[in-house]
């Protein structure tokens, strides 16, 4: 049996590169071509609705964005109203609470401001007016009493109707209601109510045309 002779180093790394080449696979066609995969933010309206959406336009979706704009948090709470609106009770600021507490004071928001409290971002999702979102335990009536909805809870009723169905007495906690504006819808005698006080107004100049005589 015949030996064949030992490969010499300069040999071997030759083979070597070789090798290398053979198991190497070939490129795909057209990967010198082939674009980024582009990362999709997630769906804002898979979330709280319209909130999430609301934070993605404020700040990015941040709840803890605190960028020294003296705005804080995933809605970007000034804090005077961060404190008028019960903040204070939840974190000292929105960006120190969590995502669901600033929701909550964010509610308070809209009954006090509407939608205008975010102008560009209500703009972007074509939101307006004041909300209210149901709690455990109110109507329409308790709701329409709180709020001051002129027209009572009948014109709170119109503006929901398709929200609510066709039963005003049954509320779903968490129900978005629209709160209307505008003036009262009820009878005509609210305004004759108000006709003798504006008489008294008028009276009060004439007691006080009697006093100049006497000085």
């Amino acid at each position: 049996m015949r030996l064949l002779p030992p490969l010499l180093p300069a040999s071997c790394a030759l083979l070597a590169s070789l090798l290398a080449v053979a198991v190497a696979p070939a490129p795909a066609l057209g990967a010198a071509h082939r674009p980024h995969t582009v990362v999709k933010p997630a769906d804002c309206t898979k979330g709280t609705w319209p909130w999430d959406c609301l934070a993605q336009c404020e700040s990015g979706g941040h709840w803890d964005a605190n960028t020294g704009n003296s705005y804080y948090g995933g809605l970007q709470f000034w804090q005077p109203t961060w404190e008028e609106h019960g903040g204070l009770a939840y974190a000292p600021r929105a960006d120190l609470a969590t995502r669901a507490e600033q929701i909550a004071v964010a509610e308070e928001v809209l009954r006090t401001q509407g939608w205008q409290a975010w102008p560009a971002c209500a703009k972007k999702y074509r939101l307006h007016g004041r909300v209210h979102r149901v709690k455990s335990g109110e109507t329409l009536t308790s709701i329409a009493r709180r709020l001051k909805v002129k027209g009572g809870w009948q014109a709170l009723y119109e503006a929901n109707r398709d929200m609510i169905g066709p039963h005003p007495d049954r509320l779903n906690v968490g129900t978005m209601l629209v709160i209307p504006e505008g003036r009262p819808t009820g009878p005509k005698k609210t305004a004759a109510k108000k006709r003798p006080a504006a008489k008294k107004k008028t009276a009060r100049p004439v007691a006080k045309t009697t006093r100049t005589p006497r000085r």
